[in-house]
């Protein structure tokens, strides 16, 4: 697969945090929205949190609870947490095995353009994916927005808020993650979709660290980004 230009003129550096172990949602939350307040005051720059959490579902903010969780007690029952969020989209699954991503960007330096921030994204991970043995596609725009195997199978879904041009929640690229709980609700509110991870279409064991490298590769490329150590 060829490069993509950036949207940045230069690369530029960025604070990676890539959380060990399993991190409770609203931990990872409240990380997020830490340090997105201090990429608006210009504090630090451009940002990375990479995470899995703990069993959540997540419901964005075009969920219709009704339609896409009619099962919540029971999901409930099962230990999963249901959280409301500010992010765009449905309502969608995150839990161990499933690499989280939260891109805490000042789209200032992207020229404002949202659009051209996801399909970024999105191409990040079709990338990302071919690195680790699996063709994907991103299907553009609507309901659709997300990456999918070129079988038609859902492998990550994107969902972002921006605030003052600052983005906020960002990808979720299934890489060895249990595939059970999607049944129990309307992932994306796409009744039709199969939701399928890297291990299932590969066949093999996929490491976080494989992933991760695979995504901060491509990241690179995409969005120009230089990733550094955090100060002490």
């Amino acid at each position: 697969m060829t490069a993509t230009v950036p949207l940045r003129r230069q690369p530029g550096g960025a604070y990676l945090y890539d959380l060990s172990g399993v991190t409770p949602y609203a931990d990872g939350l409240a990380l997020m929205t830490q340090l997105a307040g201090a990429r608006s005051q210009g504090a630090i720059p451009d940002t990375l949190v990479l995470c899995e959490h703990a069993p959540t579902i997540t419901l964005g903010a075009s969920t219709d609870e009704a339609s896409d969780l009619p099962a919540r007690t029971l999901i409930e029952r099962r230990g999963i947490e249901v959280v409301a969020i500010d992010r765009g989209g449905r309502a969608t699954y995150h839990g161990p095995g499933q690499l989280v991503g939260y891109p805490i960007l000042d789209l200032a330096d992207y020229g404002r353009d949202l659009r051209a921030y996801v399909e970024r994204l999105e191409r990040t991970l079709v990338l990302a994916l071919g690195d680790l043995g699996v063709e994907a596609e991103a299907r553009g725009g609507g309901g659709h927005v997300g990456v999918w195997t070129a079988t038609g199978r859902k492998i990550a879904s994107i969902g972002i808020h921006v605030s003052r041009w600052v983005t906020t929640h960002g990808f979720a690229l299934n890489v060895s993650c249990d595939l059970e709980p999607f049944a129990l609700f309307v992932p994306c509110g796409l009744p039709e979709v199969e939701v399928t991870s890297v291990e299932r279409e590969t066949g093999r064991a996929v490491s976080r660290t494989e992933a991760t490298d695979a995504v901060l590769a491509r990241l690179a490329e995409t969005l120009g980004l230089r990733f550094e150590a955090v100060p002490a």
